[in-house]
């Protein structure tokens, strides 16, 4: 037996099934395709570099606004120039003309944002620091190494692998921890051959450990050539998949997790880069925020009516950016930001958050937006509403220390 298990775990190494993304889990994890204890789906998209969220929301209405960002937003009454303050939501704020495309669903009540929300991160503004607090969900750095989204799993009895998944090739502590979770990147292909399959079936059958890793290591291997054939997206032209124009990799995350949604699965994530608006913001955040509104169309159409109508989409980034605009183009990292809300569970068609305005005795550190509310409390009152898990859970298990106060009424 012991030449037999070695046998197999050689053959797992050299065929790369050990070095594929889903090592983390479904490898020492026997898959189980058990209902999860909920319906719901919560997708988390993480944003990393620092989204500008007065950029992509912006508060037209501040009076203080257009002094702020002269190069940014050109604002109604400038001699010479048109109002170019981005398209109108609330008399307030009006969206960035990147975001065009999810203005349906804002007119539809599935799209809202929340603004003038942080995380406890303040003052060093390193994004390492930043994204590593936000995928903890704690107070402090440190203080825990799982991630909040694995924690929220712990809590539930009928977990498993394909509960959750961790999309993409970046690593997500949100998923991290205890809780059995799924791994899938876009490159994950074994390109084993018929034969070398049931060569592999004959090596594990006696194994249930190894004989489950490799079925669900063949099956998510398998996404990107199946979308392929079956044209998922699109029949005449695959979205996402490979062979596609360059910058259309996003989609293929939005297309796999809205396939597993459609399913077992109950809870998926990923991180979409290029945030972080130094200089020439207007071309960097607009191609940023058309990322993001392909994400969120694309997860629409993947998961059909039905799962929509249950499902919550939330995005966040470690931190905003200064009020005003530097000499470049661009913004620097500032605290005070930005959530994005979408999904048919969603009561959308309105910016939450309490406005702390834009007058500079009003800003934190007179520089950047000032928090007015959590990011972790806008999260667990979606997961609450979502998962049935209690406050107190949520309080002291999935985000420690952290005060909920009144549910804002995220959901419908």
């Amino acid at each position: 037996m012991a030449d037999s298990a070695l046998s197999r775990r050689t053959f797992l190494t050299r065929s790369g099934l050990l070095g594929c993304s889903l090592a983390a889990s479904p490898l020492i994890t026997p898959v189980s395709l058990a209902a999860a204890p909920w319906d719901q789906r919560l997708v988390v998209i993480i944003l990393r570099g620092g989204m500008d969220g007065l950029d992509a929301i912006r508060p037209y209405g501040d009076v203080n606004f257009a002094g702020l960002r002269p190069g940014l937003v050109r604002q109604a009454g400038q001699p010479g120039q048109e109002a170019e303050v981005g398209l109108d939501l609330d008399g307030f704020f009006a969206m960035h003309p990147d975001l065009a495309g999810v203005m349906p669903l804002w007119q539809q009540g599935e799209l809202a944002f929340v603004q003038a929300v942080s995380t406890p991160y303040r003052d060093r503004r390193s994004h390492f620091d930043g994204q590593d607090l936000l995928e903890a969900g704690t107070m402090g750095l440190g203080e825990r190494r799982d991630g909040w989204l694995n924690r929220l799993l712990q809590l539930h009895s009928g977990v498993a692998a394909r509960t959750a998944f961790a999309i993409g090739h970046g690593d997500l502590q949100l998923l991290h921890g205890a809780a059995p979770v799924s791994d899938w990147s876009p490159d994950a292909d074994l390109a084993l051959s018929p034969q070398a399959e049931r060569l592999a079936g004959v090596m594990m059958q006696d194994d249930p450990l190894f004989s489950a890793a490799l079925s669900e290591a063949l099956a998510l291997s398998r996404v990107d050539a199946e979308q392929v054939t079956t044209g998922a997206g699109s029949a005449a032209q695959p979205q996402g998949m490979p062979g596609m124009p360059p910058g259309k990799a996003h989609l293929n995350l939005a297309e796999f997790a809205a396939k597993q949604l459609r399913g077992d699965t109950r809870i998926a994530s990923f991180s979409l880069n290029g945030w972080d608006t130094h200089s020439q913001q207007k071309r960097g955040l607009g191609a940023a925020l058309k990322r993001l509104s392909g994400c969120i169309l694309a997860l629409k159409q993947g998961v059909g009516p039905l799962i929509w109508d249950k499902t919550a989409i939330v995005a966040m980034t470690e931190f905003g950016r200064t009020v005003r605009e530097n000499g470049t183009g661009g913004t620097d990292h500032g605290t005070g930001g930005a959530m994005v809300l979408a999904g048919g569970a969603i009561r959308g068609g309105r910016v939450y958050g309490r406005w702390p305005g834009l007058e500079e005795a009003a800003l934190y550190n007179r520089r950047d937006l000032m928090p007015t509310g959590d990011v972790r409390a806008v999260s667990a009152w979606i997961m609450r509403g979502l998962t049935g898990t209690g406050q107190t859970d949520l309080e002291q298990q999935v985000f420690p220390g952290l005060q909920m106060g009144q549910d804002p009424g995220f959901l419908r």
